[in-house]
């Protein structure tokens, strides 16, 4: 294999940006092509920021998803969302601002007046296999293209993996010289306890109704490596006691699906058995408490 130096090989980290519900965290999973952030149909499923690899012939790709941009609900989470979105925003070579094909909103408008000056953008108009009629995808590339001088506009459909290589060309024009920035295996910057957690919130956003997700955190107790076996030990925090018997469900058997369906991702993602224990408690106040806020790693 030829050696990759900074003279013949490109690398940079791409920030994956945009409001709740476009795509971000599929699109990120897609180019990857591994599953590294949760993705529900809820909005703000995703929390974190999270870095997937993605290392071809030439090219390193470091993609940085984050949360959706929140414009309207306020409140310390939701603060330390945001603040993580334009942390993100610095140290970056490309900014890929992502939009839904089938409108563009005053949420996105908010967010693309929060984007950058001195960094390159590129606009991925996602889910355009979502359009019924493609005739009003060009009037939308039109509007888009008033909006600020972009490096590119790419239509693409994250969840079809359609013109993604278009997508992964344009950014490449815009990636520095570099050798690789991450050895060449690794696919996140996520250890497996993170996953762990994030898997069994991906669940629960899957599972239940509109309230009773965002109202949840999750923290690993402990992770033991015994062999292939992993065995995990996790508690799901939630705000208020009526939320927990919803969470539980009778007798138990709500969490026990969630759980069930997670461990079962695990061991596809992790490539091994799981032995996986999950509590439910109540931790009244916790997504406006800082000092709970940073021990759950926001």
């Amino acid at each position: 294999m030829a050696e990759r130096t900074a003279t013949t090989h490109r690398a940079g980290h791409i920030a994956i940006v945009g409001r709740p519900s476009v795509g971000k965290s599929t699109l990120v999973n897609s180019l990857v092509g591994e599953k590294i952030s949760i993705t529900s149909k809820k909005p703000q499923t995703t929390r974190y920021r999270i870095t997937g690899i993605l290392s071809e012939p030439e090219r390193q790709f470091a993609f940085v998803d984050t949360p959706g941009f929140q414009t309207r609900n306020r409140g310390a989470l939701n603060d330390r969302l945001n603040r993580t979105v334009r942390d993100s925003l610095g140290g970056v070579d490309v900014v890929v601002w992502v939009v839904d094909a089938r409108h563009l909103t005053s949420a996105d408008r908010a967010v693309a007046a929060l984007l950058p000056s001195g960094i390159p953008v590129i606009v991925a108009v996602n889910k355009i296999d979502q359009l019924k009629d493609k005739a009003v995808l060009l009037p939308m590339l039109s509007e888009i293209a008033l909006l600020r001088d972009f490096a590119a506009i790419v239509p693409i459909s994250a969840e079809r993996g359609m013109q993604l290589t278009d997508l992964k060309d344009e950014i490449t024009k815009l990636l520095p010289l570099s050798p690789l920035l991450y050895p060449e295996s690794d696919v996140t910057d996520r250890n497996e306890r993170f996953l762990a957690a994030e898997l069994i919130r991906e669940k629960i956003f899957r599972l239940l109704g509109e309230e009773v997700p965002y109202a949840t955190t999750v923290a690993i107790e402990s992770f033991e490596e015994r062999g292939d076996l992993r065995r995990i030990h996790a508690t799901v925090y939630v705000d208020k006691a009526n939320q927990r018997a919803i969470l539980v469900g009778a007798a138990g058997a709500r969490m026990k699906a969630i759980a069930s369906q997670a461990r079962v991702e695990m061991e596809r993602v992790f490539g091994g058995p799981v032995y996986l224990e999950v509590w439910v408690k109540v931790k009244r106040g916790w997504a406006n408490d800082e000092t709970q806020l940073t021990r759950f790693g926001y």
